[in-house]
């Protein structure tokens, strides 16, 4: 293909413009590119590859069952890989690694889409991603369309990783008990999962997801929109369980979560789940409000988190700062959260009070409703301390300052306790709990 038609070709691709492009005459790589785990990466033969992603012999389906099992975020790699090799003017290459990954995923419509340009620009020049011709284009307008978003959002998702070492804002606090958390950018289609040590978050992957058809804020039930907020993964249920429409198996989120029932927000069923047999991936809008992602990825992260303790931060935008930063951003909070656990400690149950908004609620009682049983805990104290371990605490920001915070609280001498949850707002210039009750 002459050097001029590449270049035509990476316009139509979306690749001209972006980090991945390069210079049809020059044979290096931008230092922007990198890899999952965030590194430069030196040369495309570097890029992390299985044995069988540049093999060009004939493969079908139907021998998946005698291969390797795929690996989380594997597809993805190769897909980029082609883009690369097309951003080289390495056409050739590019032609047997699509040929190898259609093979391999005949399910994949965005592989696909991209392998049939590569043959049609063979013989003449690409005008646009999926390069159909005008009656086909005109019927299939919204399929097209969707996948040449999705083409642009795992380009996007790799020229604007985060820098390493970063995390997420609204991890202010974790406990080790916390294993791995999960982040979502919904406007950039993309999960991220983290691993929890002493040493802070570490980003282990990050994979393409879909969101709901209507987008994101969900508000009503049935409203095909994806919620945005801080939850936790609440189950893990099993494949054989469900039909095969959600694919590897699903993690059902606390969507409405207190903020959420505080502002009236209804509808229920929000889960993290695989994709039918017919599809590797799924549009970025084409969910009922589910995050949806390949299978293999899905199977990764089933395997990787906890019930009812991994935090699920779903945001229009991830805002990505230096873990010193988070724990400034912090720090007025904990102020008022040990004030809080002094008052607890102290048993003055009017202290304690002090520190509950006026529109507490607790599993639907009011404040009015609820201190009775405030009064029976600091009865059953006996003048004892409360002992609080293993707290962590996410800040919510939109409209309103919002932390939730999960803690183990044991009365001293006691040899059980209770995991709590408190959602805390700020409002008149302090903080109050709006929602306590046991996890």
């Amino acid at each position: 293909m002459p050097p001029s038609q590449v270049a035509s070709f990476l316009i139509a691709l979306g690749l001209a413009s972006s980090a991945l492009s390069l210079d049809v005459q020059s044979q290096t790589r931008p230092d922007s590119v990198r890899n999952r785990a965030g590194e430069p990466v030196k040369s495309v033969a570097k890029a992390p590859q299985r044995p069988d992603a540049t093999s060009n012999a004939p493969q079908t389906a139907h021998r998946s069952a005698g291969r390797a099992k795929v690996r989380d975020g594997e597809t993805e790699e190769r897909l980029i890989d082609i883009y690369q090799l097309v951003g080289r003017g390495d056409m050739r290459s590019a032609l047997a690694k699509a040929k190898s990954l259609v093979d391999d995923h005949p399910n994949f419509q965005l592989a696909q889409l991209l392998y049939g340009d590569l043959l049609a620009g063979q013989t003449r020049p690409i005008r646009a991603l999926g390069d159909v011709p005008d009656t086909m284009a005109h019927a299939a307008a919204a399929q097209l369309a969707a996948l040449r978003q999705e083409s642009l959002l795992r380009l996007k998702a790799l020229r604007e990783r985060p820098a390493p070492g970063l995390i997420p804002s609204q991890f202010l606090s974790l406990s080790p008990r916390v294993r791995h958390a999960i982040a979502i950018d919904a406007t950039r289609s993309r999960l991220y999962l983290f691993k929890n040590s002493s040493t802070g978050l570490k980003l282990l992957a990050d994979y393409y997801i879909s969101v709901g058809k209507s987008g994101i804020e969900k508000s009503l039930e049935g409203d095909l929109r994806t919620p945005l907020g801080v939850y936790f993964v609440t189950a893990n249920l099993d494949p054989k369980s469900l039909k095969d429409f959600y694919g590897a198996g699903a993690l059902p989120i606390n969507y409405p979560n207190q903020l959420d029932v505080k502002r009236g927000k209804t509808g229920s069923g929000i889960w993290l789940h695989g994709t039918p047999p017919g599809q590797f991936s799924r549009a970025p809008l084409a969910s009922d409000g589910c995050v949806v992602l390949a299978n293999p990825d899905l199977e990764r992260i089933v395997k990787t988190v906890e019930i009812r303790t991994t935090p699920v931060v779903i945001a229009q935008n991830l805002k990505w700062l230096a873990p010193h930063s988070v724990a400034a951003d912090s720090k007025s909070f904990e102020e008022a959260l040990t004030a809080w656990h002094t008052a607890k400690s102290s048993g003055d149950v009017d202290r304690i009070m002090g520190w509950y908004a006026p529109d507490f609620t607790s599993y639907g009682k009011t404040l009015a409703e609820w201190a009775p049983a405030l009064q029976t805990e600091v009865k059953q104290q006996a003048g004892r301390k409360v002992l609080i371990k293993d707290v962590s605490y996410l800040r919510w920001t939109d409209s309103a300052d919002t932390m939730v915070v999960t803690f183990g609280e044991l009365v001293q001498g006691a040899k059980t306790g209770r995991t709590k949850r408190q959602y805390w707002t700020w409002q008149h210039n302090q903080w109050k709990i709006f929602f306590e009750g046991v996890v």
